[in-house]
């Protein structure tokens, strides 16, 4: 039964009532010793406080769209098809711009994550990863007068687990952009979140790990041909950002300063530099993989400055510092720019609040990039 669909509410609401009425009916009836009455007494209780955090998680979930399957929710399914060694720069020498295009068939994402999103389900030429991809257009998209414009993107990550949806359906990006876009107050980015959840139980950091997942390679290469060869996208890395919450937002900080030559920009909300800070993540558990999987450790290492920009933002102990860690390293053309926040919790809301903001800085950083741009033949 699907997670999201309205039978699985149905019957969580169904539960939750009998749940409700089976004390009211059999709490005096019980029958057999004190322990076993008090204990049959006890596990009504429980059950009746169960299924009511059930139904309202569910009605959340949906309005929301945190969570599109089980696999979601659980952490669970494989999606890797093939992870072959794809050396440092994770093509395994092959050119993907020079690659075959990639043309993929877009579906509505029926999920309560808004108006105009669609998803399509892509199997990454390179990564050998298959999931799906959400993407939404900019309100201009369609106006006859950019007919000949391409346009900035973002890829948006959500934390672990965590859905495809969880950008349009808990923080509301798109509603909250539409007015900002048309008014000229943010650019008109595409937006896209690929499928990061990608192992079953298991966080993969964004990383390439050869012979388990090449999840680096799926974000930041194949996702990416899959839209500049399906819209009128950016193919420099100008005009293209990256950004995520929590674990999320520790992959984006990670691929900005990895991948200059992908991204110019990269936004990292309560965030965090070791991966060990995520214990399902599967490059905390290597010395090597922890150690070149660290933000700050690229940074600090890096034989070139990269050229790329960082928004960090959290409060104290969820972000913050390692926000100021990364700035104290970074060193020309990188940038930092860190904001403190003020309590409100590791939490969706928080996070929220911030996209507006977010969307300005990016505007910003991207410079005239971050504004459509004449097309190139895409």
């Amino acid at each position: 039964m699907s997670l999201t669909g309205t039978p699985f509410l149905l019957t969580a609401v169904l539960v939750a009532a009998a749940a409700l009425l089976l004390p009211l009916f059999l709490w005096s009836r019980i029958g057999g010793p004190a322990v076993v009455r008090g204990a049959s007494r006890l596990f009504m209780l429980l059950f009746a406080q169960f299924t009511a955090v059930l139904v309202v998680f569910v009605m959340v979930n949906n309005a929301n769209g945190l969570y599109d399957n089980w696999d979601d929710l659980l952490g669970t399914g494989n999606h890797v098809n093939a992870a072959p060694d794809l050396g440092p720069d994770g093509t395994g020498g092959k050119k993907a711009a020079s690659a075959p295009k990639v043309k993929q068939n877009f579906r509505e994402y029926k999920g309560k994550v808004g108006d105009g999103v669609m998803k399509t389900t892509l199997k990454g030429a390179i990564s050998g990863v298959e999931g799906d991809v959400a993407v939404w257009l900019p309100p201009q998209y369609n106006d006859p007068a950019y007919k000949d414009k391409t346009f900035p993107v973002v890829e948006l990550l959500p934390g672990y687990p965590g859905s495809i949806g969880a950008w349009f359906g808990s923080l509301h990006s798109q509603r909250q952009l539409t007015p900002m876009m048309r008014r000229g107050e943010v650019a008109p980015f595409i937006l896209v979140s690929p499928r990061t959840t990608l192992l079953d139980g298991r966080d993969t950091g964004c990383a390439n790990v050869p012979g388990t997942v090449n999840a680096d390679t799926w974000i930041s290469v194949d996702v990416r041909k899959m839209i500049t060869d399906n819209f009128r996208a950016a193919t420099g890395p100008e005009g293209w950002a990256i950004a995520g919450y929590s674990a999320g937002a520790h992959c984006a900080a990670k691929l900005a300063v990895a991948h200059p030559d992908r991204y110019r920009a990269g936004v990292d909300l309560s965030g965090y530099n070791d991966p060990a800070a995520e214990g399902a993540s599967i490059t905390a558990h290597d010395p090597k993989l922890r150690r070149e999987s660290n933000p700050l450790w690229i940074l600090k290492n890096a034989k070139t400055p990269p050229r790329t920009s960082l928004f960090v933002s959290g409060d104290r102990g969820d972000g913050y510092n390692d926000g100021l860690a990364l700035k104290k390293a970074a060193k020309a053309p990188t940038t930092v720019h860190v904001v403190r926040l003020n309590g409100g919790g590791h939490r969706s809301s928080v996070w929220e609040h911030q996209v507006p903001d977010v969307f300005r800085w990016l505007t910003k950083e991207l410079g005239q990039a971050g504004r459509v741009a004449p097309a190139n033949g895409i």
